[in-house]
């Protein structure tokens, strides 16, 4: 996991520039993501954590949450990879009804997923009828940062749920 003295809890470049745009959730047939301009505490990522799972015993040193959905759910960097910069480790949203899933498998993934015109949530769950909104400021962002090739926002959650295919379920194993 990235050590909190080197940058764990500070928002990397990207994230940084993505916390400054601002997402049309145009009455609900936009994007409702809220990203945040610096990463919740480790004590505010615990106690969520603990709450979401319902368990005590739990701590959020693996999570660095980042952004927020209208309903509750939230957005975060998860610690997957030990040793690996945040960069490099997974996206993953938890919903605030319990569910969960990866988003992409590293930031530079997460950046096209956004400028795909998805959200977080989005990306994970959406209704047929919604359409996704290609965002200029984020594709700008994403090109500048990321380090992987462009692919569209379904190719990327797909590869990222086959790299993590138990992620949601070994959320619900911590679950009281």
């Amino acid at each position: 996991m990235p050590d909190e003295t080197e940058g764990g809890r500070r928002l990397p470049p990207a994230l940084a520039e993505v916390a400054r745009v601002e997402f049309d959730y145009d009455h609900g047939n936009g994007v409702d993501f809220e990203p945040y301009d610096a990463f919740d505490s480790a004590e505010d990522t615990t106690d969520w954590l603990r709450s979401w799972t319902g368990n005590p015993d739990v701590d959020g040193s693996t999570h660095r949450v980042f952004g927020k959905h209208g309903t509750g759910g939230l957005a975060a960097v998860w610690c997957a990879r030990p040793g690996r910069p945040l960069h490099e480790q997974p996206v993953v949203f938890l919903g605030s009804e319990g569910e969960a899933g990866v988003v992409a498998g590293d930031l530079s993934d997460f950046l096209w997923v956004l400028a795909d015109g998805y959200g977080p949530r989005e990306a994970l769950w959406h209704e047929e009828e919604w359409k996704a909104r290609p965002n200029a400021a984020l594709a700008d962002i994403a090109a500048r940062h990321a380090t992987t090739p462009r692919r569209p926002a379904r190719e990327i959650v797909a590869t990222a749920e086959a790299e993590f295919p138990t992620f949601a379920e070994d959320l619900d194993e911590l679950c009281r």
